[in-house]
């Protein structure tokens, strides 16, 4: 062989070598962190038989908790998702004074700890709160219930449909619908027929980021809910509350289903990527 080809060959096997070591580096660190979390999960809570299993997940509270996750979530995602759009569109299209501060806005509940986002609805809902005299005498009831939980969830999944849409829409730059426009389409028409089917996989994309941020919220709901058992303990409270009292085949069994609604979510989002014309 002669010594030009040599020296081409060694290049090749280095670039190999090392595309082989950047693929065993992130498997590795994907076993540890991911695989290696969810079996562990799934054996904890087979310790101690399928019995005690199927038990810790029908019980009462865990039902409730997966309820109220599933009813948050279905009341904090939609929210969301028409709030993002508005957004998004107003954003993308208009220029207007308080559009910088308007995007910063938006981005505020990625900023702040949901602790403290929690701590803001005590402190305007409470009943030592701005607002909780005023609606005890309603008997009206936010924090430490239902509407606190969903205000809290709803604020912290605030960012991921806007923050999907944003860039989306300013990339499309709005040809398509000005051209529906000039042709005598409604603005009705022009958002249903040309607006909507283009950033529709955006859109979905975002709702099901918002979806899993949702089910899985801990700290600004964990302030607000009162840790009411069967009432206002979500997923991941319910699993805290058997954790903090050593239950700890139970903690781990419900932490299963917060694994499989992950699973899910995690289908669902391949799928609308696979769908999406837009690589991610």
């Amino acid at each position: 062989m002669s010594t030009a080809a040599r020296s081409r060959r060694r290049p090749a096997a280095g670039v190999a070598l090392a595309r082989a070591s950047l693929v065993a580096g992130a498997i590795a660190v994907l076993g540890i962190l991911l695989v290696a979390p969810v079996l562990t999960v799934i054996f904890e809570s087979l310790r101690d038989g399928l019995g005690a299993y199927v038990a810790a997940v029908t019980s009462p509270d865990a039902l409730s908790a997966l309820r109220l996750t599933l009813l948050a979530a279905a009341i904090a995602v939609p929210l969301n998702a028409a709030f993002g759009l508005a957004i998004a569109w107003a954003v993308a299209r208009f220029e207007f004074p308080g559009r910088r501060a308007l995007v910063t806005l938006v981005d505020l509940p990625l900023a702040v700890s949901p602790v403290l986002s929690g701590m803001v609805f005590v402190l305007l809902f409470g009943a030592h709160g701005w607002l909780g005299p005023w609606l005890a005498r309603r008997d009206l009831e936010v924090v430490f219930a239902v509407p606190g939980i969903v205000l809290a969830t709803t604020f912290v999944t605030v960012p991921y449909v806007a923050r999907e849409l944003v860039p989306f829409l300013q990339s499309q730059r709005g040809e398509e619908e000005l051209a529906a426009l000039t042709l005598g389409a409604s603005g009705w028409q022009m958002w249903t027929k040309v607006t909507l089917p283009s950033i529709k996989w955006a859109l979905l994309y975002g709702v099901v980021l918002c979806n899993a941020r949702a089910m899985g919220e801990f700290g600004a709901v964990s302030v607000v809910s009162g840790h009411v058992r069967g009432e206002t303990n979500t997923l991941p409270l319910h699993v805290e509350v058997l954790y903090d009292e050593y239950a700890f085949s139970g903690a781990f069994a419900v932490s299963t289903l917060l694994v499989g609604l992950a699973l899910v979510t995690l289908v669902v989002k391949k799928w609308i990527e696979a769908k999406s014309p837009e690589p991610r």
